[in-house]
């Protein structure tokens, strides 16, 4: 009955924890890095074509954006979620595969001309529509076997539609423990979605810590908060830019801009234009709408009850096509943009910014949390200038919060939820945070509520049965760790390769991702590369070896002697 793991420890995001329990091999989410990365995430214990099941609290990209690699890479089996979690992931997954192949097919495009070498996508539309014909819906609170002494429920996070703790049940060789992982922890008085729920009884708990350190200020008149930063960017003659989350955030956005409309809070441009620059964003909203029975709240069920959708209101324009994109900056009334995406790192947003930011009349509205290294982390923290496009554009217009809204509980509800079970867990595990922000949530925990909480690095390993590690893992910065292993001829190489396939083989090191992609490169070069890439696994498996499987040392040495008769017979 092990733990082990792997992503978001004292880190915001890359989600992704395993359990090795009952002779099955089970992970909890499998999520992708956004915004800097920080540290060295531990390889899978497995390949993935020898894990059982997927376990997913939600849909976000950094809770269900690697699934269709894990698939590309072998994996074929179940992915357990709620109906609406399966139904965002539907176009979640197959928007992040068109954004990978219009990327390969861009810098393909600019690399022939300049002799670059092959650029591969992190994967492919065929290998988000395999992993998403693996699906298996859920409602909440119905409690299912997974496998022989494995049960789950999932109950409602109030973080996103469908959003959801995990609740696992372990029956092996007598023994019998129960953990719950939180996913994300939502928010209380957030529009259309219900409060999250707590979960009474676990033995171990593994909890988010993304807001474990500040209070969100008191919950304001949303729509009142909002009509006042469009009342005033509008009297200037300005327009309102959003770089909003299209699931999620933008359809928070439009229940509040309906209820500004209706109420006509905003005086003397009554009639406003709305635009949701997003054909995803258009997609979830349509979700939402469909699921209204499943997660909505009392006060936007009653709408719905009442014919009205929430969702809907004069002036609303949902743009599809680049040419209906294009169009809005063309525009000149005073407007509110809603684009994706909500950290300003890709997306038609980025697009609004080079036209809006230089213009003093704009306001910039973030509405959302901005993970380091980000763009809109860098805007909120005062950047002069940004560079879009590679031009360089002067940060003029007006960079506003709105307060309060976040989907993420703040600290007073992360204790509630924590404090909650009865008796005390065993042990609390603390992820999903920024590394200080780890640290101090657990010592508030076991200092001011005696709860035996400790916040593991990736890698380490732990044991439910015993309530003790296995291994303990020492943090290891990522830009070391990738560096640390390759000779000073092959830094430049490292440097060069395109930051998702980097992360992939940085941080997901297993031997099949380079056995599995000799056209990459070509030649002797691409040998060398791949050699590099397998020499550095092995030494990273070799100092990490305590409780690993000898089969991984199997794999990469026969990668090797692979790779190494491909050089001579080149």
């Amino acid at each position: 009955m092990k733990l082990t793991f792997i992503g978001a420890d004292h880190e915001v995001t890359g989600s992704c924890t395993h359990l090795d329990i009952c002779g099955k091999h089970v992970l909890i989410d499998y999520g992708m890095e956004q915004g800097k990365d920080f540290y060295q995430n531990a390889p899978l214990p497995e390949l993935p074509g020898e894990i059982d099941a997927v376990l997913l609290t939600h849909a976000h990209m950094d809770h269900s954006g690697l699934l269709p690699l894990l698939y590309k890479n072998g994996y074929h089996g179940e992915v357990h979620a709620t109906k609406p979690t399966c139904n965002l992931c539907d176009i979640m997954l197959r928007d992040s595969a068109h954004i990978q192949e219009f990327e390969a097919e861009w810098r393909n495009r600019k690399g022939e001309r300049s002799g670059e070498k092959p650029y591969v996508p992190l994967y492919t539309m065929e290998d988000a529509e395999g992993i998403l014909k693996q699906f298996v819906p859920h409602r909440y609170d119905e409690k299912f076997t997974l496998f022989d002494g494995i049960q789950v429920r999932f109950t409602d996070a109030g973080h996103l539609l469908g959003s959801s703790y995990i609740e696992v049940w372990i029956d092996e060789d007598g023994e019998q423990r129960k953990i719950v992982f939180s996913g994300d922890i939502g928010n209380v008085n957030l529009p259309l979605l219900r409060d999250p729920s707590l979960v009474d009884e676990a033995d171990y708990i593994m909890e988010e810590s993304t807001y474990g350190d500040r209070l969100h200020d008191a919950p304001p008149d949303y729509a009142k908060a909002l009509a006042d930063v469009l009342q005033t960017t509008f009297d200037r003659g300005g327009s309102v830019i959003v770089p909003s989350f299209a699931v999620g955030r933008t359809q928070e956005m439009l229940y509040f801009i309906r209820q500004i409309k209706e109420n006509h809070l905003v005086h003397g441009h009554d009639n406003f234009p709305v635009f949701v620059d997003s054909p995803l964003a258009d997609a979830a909203t349509k979700i939402y709408i469909e699921n209204a029975e499943f997660c909505y709240d009392d006060e936007a069920r009653a709408f719905v009850e009442q014919g009205i959708n929430p969702l809907e209101f004069p002036g609303l324009t949902i743009t599809q096509t680049s040419q209906e994109s294009m169009a809005i900056n063309t525009d000149t009334r005073p407007k509110v943009i809603l684009s994706a995406s909500g950290m300003c790192e890709a997306g038609r947003i980025k697009h609004h910014l080079k036209h809006g930011l230089w213009n003093a009349a704009n306001t910039i509205l973030f509405v959302g949390f901005q993970a380091p290294g980000t763009m809109g982390r860098s805007l909120i923290e005062g950047a002069e200038k940004v560079k879009l496009f590679g031009e360089t554009i002067r940060v003029n217009a007006e960079i506003k919060q709105l307060p309060g809204i976040s989907g993420h509980g703040d600290a007073n509800m992360l204790i509630k939820w924590a404090t909650h079970f009865s008796p005390k867990p065993q042990r609390v595990f603390i992820n999903h945070g920024e590394s200080e922000v780890c640290d101090l949530y657990t010592k508030r925990l076991r200092d001011e509520f005696g709860l035996n909480a400790i916040s593991p690095f990736s890698g380490s390993v732990f044991d439910l049965v015993k309530n003790e590690y296995i291994l303990e893992a020492k943090p290891e910065p990522l830009a070391e760790r990738v560096r640390e292993h390759v000779p000073v001829e092959g830094r430049e190489q490292i440097d060069r390769i395109p930051l998702p396939v980097r992360q992939q083989q940085a941080t997901q090191k297993q031997p099949y991702v380079a056995a599995q992609h000799p056209q990459q490169s070509g030649g002797q070069d691409s040998s060398y590369q791949q050699l590099l890439v397998a020499l550095e696994r092995l030494v990273d498996l070799i100092r990490s070896s305590k409780g690993r499987s000898n089969r991984e040392l199997r794999n990469i040495a026969s990668e090797i002697n692979n790779i190494s008769n491909e050089m001579e017979r080149g």
